[in-house]
């Protein structure tokens, strides 16, 4: 009996897991016309006899949204694991609730005809998108954030998927954003110092007097 009730379990278990995966030729991008760089991810595996059964954490990432960034925080619990976005690729994404839910694309590894479905829960950062420097994940007003886009032609709503014009060797993503975080002033340059004159040789002390 305890066999069967186990059998049963396992199965709606493998049923509910498998209702998150999808056909990626049944999949349309008119469908998901949301884009999602992930900048930052915090992930926690849980296994059952040795087979991943889920995966939950949160992260930091930029949604694009008719052509305009905004910084988001979010967390999830899905049946595969959600990687960090390399370079500048993203995920194709849309909301089931407007800046609360969001339902995120994620290839199936090995398996080019399959996309596995995970939905995070966000808090929007309003005004806000997210860059990096130096591997390190920071803020700034999304209007400076679009700035770069437009400057270096990123887009990747319409297909502009790789910014031009970069600096070379400059950070993953955003490498003419201030080096300072936004709303900070940098520190005043010091004025280089000055070379110093030598030092004068001392006179020496006049000989005393002969005794009379």
């Amino acid at each position: 009996m305890r066999r069967a009730l186990f059998c049963v379990l396992s199965g709606l278990a493998v049923c509910l897991l498998g209702s998150t995966a999808a056909s990626a030729s049944r999949i349309s991008s008119a469908d998901y016309p949301l884009r999602v760089h992930v900048f930052m991810i915090n992930e926690h595996f849980q296994y059952y006899y040795g087979s991943l059964v889920h995966v939950d954490g949160n992260g930091r990432a930029n949604v694009y949204e008719n052509s305009v960034p905004a910084a988001f925080d979010f967390d999830f619990r899905c049946n595969v694991r959600l990687m960090g976005s390399m370079g500048y690729e993203t995920y194709m994404a849309r909301w089931k609730k407007p800046g609360s839910k969001m339902e995120l694309l994620i290839p199936d590894m090995g398996h080019p005809d399959k996309v596995d479905l995970c939905v995070l829960d966000v808090s929007m950062k309003t005004g806000m998108a997210y860059y990096k420097r130096a591997g390190i994940t920071l803020e700034e007003p999304a209007a400076s954030f679009k700035d770069w886009m437009v400057k270096h032609q990123y887009d990747p709503e319409h297909g502009l998927n790789q910014p031009i014009n970069l600096t070379q060797g400059g950070p993953t993503v955003n490498e003419d954003t201030p080096a300072t975080p936004p709303n900070q002033a940098a520190p005043p340059a010091q004025a280089p110092p000055q070379p110093q004159a030598p030092p004068q040789p001392q006179t020496p002390p006049p000989a005393p007097a002969p005794p009379q």
